[in-house]
């Protein structure tokens, strides 16, 4: 009986380290629900190797675009809620789609808010071939030609097809759109200028916009971004009222156990908090938001509703 017991002991204090490690115990996949390039993608890059070496297992990052969004959101969405399969996730895929595209294959309430990965507000930009140099000239343009212009988005649904939308709309416009699987190919056409405007985040055209092969017209924004001092705000180049945020964050499968969320959560405001951190989101144009999963949670449900009520509002739909 004494020997039987102290084997029972021995295997369970062998057991013990390995079931203390905890979560993760693998590597983790971090699906991107875009094409390489786009902002999503390099908000991903961003914690990626940093996630790795804090969470001590590998944290590979899985490009998974197409279906504006829905091919990689529903992978996660049907996932096992272990964390192990995670979600970086742009605003307009969670947002907007629910309130746009009929019989969806996920809805929100399929996963649960981590972490914020960055905020963006939108830039307006223009190929550098187009006449003008600020807002006002662009939009005297474009009033004189009058339906041969085109804005670039980066899918149907996604924040800078609602935002041409709503640039039409202010500034009393005839921009056509022309979707695109992603930023990284919307933002060749714009730089090749086989379109004229886009409104995107900073991440896509940062590099673009300090090289010169695009021209940076005004920061959809109520103030400047450090990075971009030189940008007016969409108030300040004439166009007051015009705001607009996108944002990457991650989520995982509803039912991740809590102490998996807390887990990443923690870590992920740990990587905002490091300098290299916030020198590469600054130079990206970007946010960051130290956020709890609740306040994560809850401002994903908020995004949701404030989205649904515009594309309802202004009529939007997938094929404008």
């Amino acid at each position: 009986m004494k020997r039987r017991a102290f084997v029972a002991l021995s295997t369970a204090t062998l057991a013990a380290p390995a079931h203390a490690q905890g979560y993760p115990e693998r590597p983790v996949t971090m699906v991107v629900p875009a094409p390489p390039g786009g902002g999503t993608d390099l908000v991903a890059r961003l914690y990626s190797d940093l996630l790795s070496q804090e969470l001590g297992q590998q944290v590979l990052v899985d490009n998974k675009g197409g279906g504006n969004g829905n091919v990689g959101t529903a992978i996660v969405a049907r996932a096992k809620p272990d964390g192990y399969t995670i979600l970086m996730q742009y605003s307009a895929y969670h947002s907007a789609n629910p309130a746009l595209i009929k019989d969806l294959n996920w809805k929100p309430d399929d996963f649960v808010g981590v972490a914020m990965g960055a905020v963006a507000p939108h830039v307006i930009v223009i190929a550098k071939k187009v006449p003008a140099d600020d807002l006002k000239s662009f939009i005297a343009y474009a009033k004189a030609n009058k339906g041969k212009l085109n804005y670039a988005s980066v899918g149907q649904g996604s924040v800078p097809h609602l935002g041409g939308v709503l640039l039409n709309k202010a500034a009393g416009l005839d921009l056509t759109h022309v979707p695109y699987k992603g930023a990284g190919p919307a933002t060749q056409d714009l730089v090749a200028g086989q379109v004229e405007l886009m409104v995107v985040t900073p991440p896509s055209v940062a590099g673009h916009i300090r090289s010169g092969s695009v021209k940076a017209l005004a920061l959809a924004s109520t103030e400047r971004h450090p990075a971009f001092a030189e940008i007016p705000t969409t108030a300040e180049a004439g166009l007051p009222g015009f705001t607009l945020d996108g944002w990457f964050a991650m989520f995982a499968p509803a039912g991740t156990p809590e102490h998996v969320v807390t887990k990443l959560n923690e870590v992920m405001r740990k990587i905002a908090k490091m300098d290299v951190t916030k020198q590469r989101a600054n130079q990206l144009g970007t946010v960051l938001k130290d956020w709890s999963p609740a306040e994560m949670d809850k401002f994903a449900k908020s995004e949701v509703a404030a989205w649904g009520q515009v594309i309802r509002d202004n009529n939007i739909t997938m094929s404008e």
